[in-house]
């Protein structure tokens, strides 16, 4: 057995960014940015009004009370044409552009105005409720880098420097295989030896989450004709995950029968709880990671080792799970020499701390205690005892690759 760590390294070091293609950026939110965006324009293009009132010389209003002469007006789109001498001024809204010797804007609420007389009742210092050209961003200056992903706020920031396209990595599309004659999909018809298939649905989720394109190629016989045949399902994808099969029994047949197929085996079997019989290869150029059967490993091996890697392939660098502090609710007995995800739920607050509580029962296979599970507390191997009110690190489930 080889250590996470260690796993985890062969795994990212065998990953490469999948193409890249151009997109509207109508959709472009949460994808990974291929190239670097820089401003088309400058933004706002000219000083423009952050209030409605009225744009002044300063030094007309140096001394208040001031009348000035109101010789026109600037509005959104239609701009003041003409330019503003001593002793006049120019009715401006919002977002107006200033007119040609005007520096400050006096807001209507310290005005009177009287026909084509207002009188400033109160002064402003030079460049008061202006902005000014170029304050948000100006054309050619770097904007977004590479290898972000888009949110929402991205699409708005370069709409605004009047980007219509962006370059983006694909999508990376994820082939999913289930393996096993006693798993049927949920809704059909179920034998007394069968049970529900739901792990394809969890690492699918996980997957599109994530911001790939899961491809679910079905679930293959306990035969090597069956396995042979489906795995060729994943020929164009850029990763095949099988599910279940991994392991050493005699109907576990991934290694054998995709090794006749050209399958190239990195690793099999990592010193993890989950997890164990975990394992990774290259299968005729396509990356291969093969996931234990039981639903909780493959859903916390999906976490410590395929987001990453999808991460690698939408052009990002890896992330690492973000883990908080929290105080522990009981006593935690020394670990072996697995490392250990052990699921755990959040059971009220201790000194500002999430207070938490793991299950007594960490059976692999219980997806209600998976389900109810607020978080992971992570256990190096032969990790010392930990005591009742001891501060812990913890992954929560919902949030472990948050976007940065």
């Amino acid at each position: 057995m080889i250590s996470v760590e260690e796993a985890l390294k062969n795994i990212l070091s065998a990953i490469k960014p999948v193409s890249t293609e151009t997109v509207s950026i109508q959709l472009a939110s949460g994808r990974i940015l291929a190239e670097p965006v820089t401003a088309r324009r400058t933004q706002p293009p000219s000083d423009l009004s952050a209030m409605d009132g009225y744009a002044v010389k300063a030094s007309d209003v140096a001394v208040i009370p001031a009348k000035l002469s109101v010789i026109g007006e600037s509005a959104a789109g239609h701009g003041f044409e003409g330019s503003v001498g001593t002793g006049e001024a120019v009715r401006i809204f919002t977002g107006a552009p200033l007119p040609k010797g005007t520096d400050t804007i006096i807001i209507q609420e310290d005005t009177d105005r009287d026909g084509d007389i207002v009188t400033v009742k109160e002064g402003a210092d030079e460049g008061r409720y202006v902005r000014r050209a170029g304050i948000d961003f100006r054309e050619g200056e770097p904007a977004l880098k590479a290898g972000k992903k888009l949110t929402p706020r991205d699409i708005g920031l370069m709409a605004a420097m009047n980007i219509p396209w962006v370059a983006v990595y694909r999508k990376p599309q994820i082939a999913l295989l289930s393996t096993g004659d006693e798993l049927v999909r949920p809704g059909e018809p179920l034998g007394s030896n069968q049970i529900i298939s739901t792990n394809s649905l969890v690492v699918a989720a996980m997957i599109e989450q994530a911001g790939g394109e899961a491809i679910d190629l079905g679930i293959a016989a306990d035969n090597e004709d069956s396995l042979r045949q489906m795995a060729q399902g994943a020929a164009k994808a850029d990763m095949l995950v099988t599910l279940g099969g991994a392991s050493v029994g005699d109907h576990d047949l991934v290694q054998s029968v995709l090794g006749k197929e050209g399958l190239q085996i990195d690793f099999w079997r990592i010193a993890m709880r989950p997890g164990k019989p975990l394992m990774f290869g290259d299968l005729a150029g396509t990356p291969m990671l093969g996931m234990p059967g039981n639903p909780v490993s493959s859903m916390i091996c999906s976490y410590i080792f395929l987001i990453p890697a999808l991460d690698i392939l939408m052009g990002r660098a890896p992330r690492d799970p973000k883990s908080i502090p929290a105080i522990l609710s009981h006593d935690v007995k020394q670990n072996d020499q697995r490392q250990d995800y052990l699921r755990a739920k959040i059971v009220g607050d201790q000194d500002g701390l999430p207070l938490i509580e793991t299950f007594s029962n960490q059976d692999s296979s219980l997806l209600s205690a998976l389900s109810e599970a607020d978080c992971l507390l992570m256990r190096l191997p032969h990790a010392d005892p930990l005591n009742k009110g001891q501060q812990v690190e913890i992954l929560m489930l919902e949030a472990a690759y948050p976007d940065v």
